[in-house]
């Protein structure tokens, strides 16, 4: 375990380094606000619409070669991606660049599919927490930095970012083992492992069902706000690198305080299922604050206030493994993975469009939080359905205790 949350801790610095100054990147290319958000949702939907097709077919890979050789092509793809991001000229070049890493890069669905492969269904939860902490603490402390080197040069951020898959990638080939056994891997097949049959194959997965519409819209309400962050905080406070790198350290402070701590403690009290849902309810109105805070300092507050929020993906993660077998692993982690990049395919169109549309506001105005009540009802519409899912299979399991 401490090998893998290793690699994903500097696997995640490297990515939260460049959240900060990706948009004012793109922002360089164009005349207007409104081109901005537009391009940079066109950069985001080549990363998401690349991985859409990638993921599950680097995880059924992983399946059939070992979770390691695939993490080892994922780190590879992200350090070249960094490079040239940071020597690109032209919008074109960052479109292509994200297109290439998108397809290479399986890294969470892999690292999901290793921390199954070594933890019994019972603790999965807990340890997909860890691992959970581990992107919280990479986003503590990526911003941060991406912020503060962003401020003394936009390009400086890709290129370090670039220098730590690298070294990631040297960690990886040396140090990191199989989680894998020869003897639990599965054959390789195209027509399994494209993203329309490996979402087929989550949704007929026993018990899971319509989750797979509670994930899809959970994750499309998070994507709206991971690809509208940083534009939408310029445009209502006026923010700059160094303030978004600093609310980004308080989710990573949140994320690791709440997946690495307070989980455990938290499914000792609730179940899984029931932490779910309560966890849509508190980000569903805590998408609705954002979209409402009047000032900077409120956005802070709010993300100190959506404490079960955190919780959601490590306790669904838990109820999707445990309806999978050992050899599948890697492809039901990748048909997780390609859900979260189509949501991150349409996510940029529906965000970029939102804050194009009230981006003539002027700074303060409650409209141009937009794109966050979108996320509201989305969140509380998975709720809903999580809840009614949840109720029909415990009266099933007491109609039927010997069938379930």
């Amino acid at each position: 375990m401490p090998f893998i949350l290793i690699t994903v801790l500097i696997d995640m610095v490297s990515i939260g380094l460049i959240i900060p100054v990706l948009p004012p990147l793109v922002g360089t290319f164009t005349a207007s606000q409104a081109d901005q958000a537009f391009w940079f949702g066109a950069v985001m939907f080549a990363f998401g619409i690349a991985n859409f097709f990638g993921s599950p077919i680097l995880g059924a890979l992983s399946d059939r070669y070992g979770r390691r050789p695939i993490l080892l092509v994922g780190f590879a793809g992200l350090g070249l991606s960094f490079f040239v991001t940071a020597i690109a000229t032209a919008l074109w070049m960052l479109i292509v660049v994200r297109l290439f890493s998108g397809a290479l890069m399986a890294n969470a669905a892999v690292a999901n599919a290793y921390v199954a492969d070594i933890t019994p269904p019972e603790e999965r939860a807990r340890r997909f927490g860890l691992l959970g902490a581990m992107f919280g603490l990479g986003f503590i402390l990526g911003p941060v930095l991406g912020g503060l080197l962003g401020n003394i040069d936009l390009h400086l951020p890709f290129f370090v970012a670039g220098g730590l898959s690298l070294l990631n990638l040297a960690y990886g080939y040396f140090v990191l083992p199989e989680s894998l056994p020869a003897d639990r891997r599965s054959p390789f097949h195209w027509r399994k492992a494209n993203p329309l049959a490996s979402l087929r194959g989550l949704a007929g997965l026993k018990g899971i069902g319509p989750l797979v519409i509670v994930l899809a819209l959970s994750a499309l309400a998070q994507f709206v706000l991971h690809s509208t962050w940083v534009l939408y905080t310029a445009f209502k406070f006026g923010w700059g690198p160094l303030h978004n790198g600093w609310s980004l350290f308080a989710v990573g402070v949140m994320s690791t305080l709440v997946q690495g701590v307070l989980l455990k403690h938290l499914l000792r009290r609730f179940s899984a299922q029931r932490l779910a849902v309560m966890g849509l309810l508190s980000s569903s109105l805590c998408y609705l604050a954002w979209g409402l805070a009047p000032a900077g300092w409120m956005m802070i507050v709010v993300i100190g206030f959506n404490l079960l929020g955190f919780a959601v993906a490590s306790a669904m993660q838990g109820i999707v493994s445990n309806a999978a077998d050992e050899t599948t692993q890697g492809r039901t982690m990748g048909a997780v993975s390609s859900l979260n990049s189509l949501m991150a395919v349409i996510a940029p169109v529906i965000g970029a469009a939102m804050l194009a549309f009230v981006s003539h506001l002027p700074q303060g105005d409650w409209r141009i939080g937009a794109p966050y009540y979108f996320c509201a009802a989305l969140q509380a519409a998975a709720m809903l359905i999580a809840l009614r899912h949840f109720t029909r299979e415990r009266a099933l399991k007491s109609l039927h205790p010997a069938q379930t």
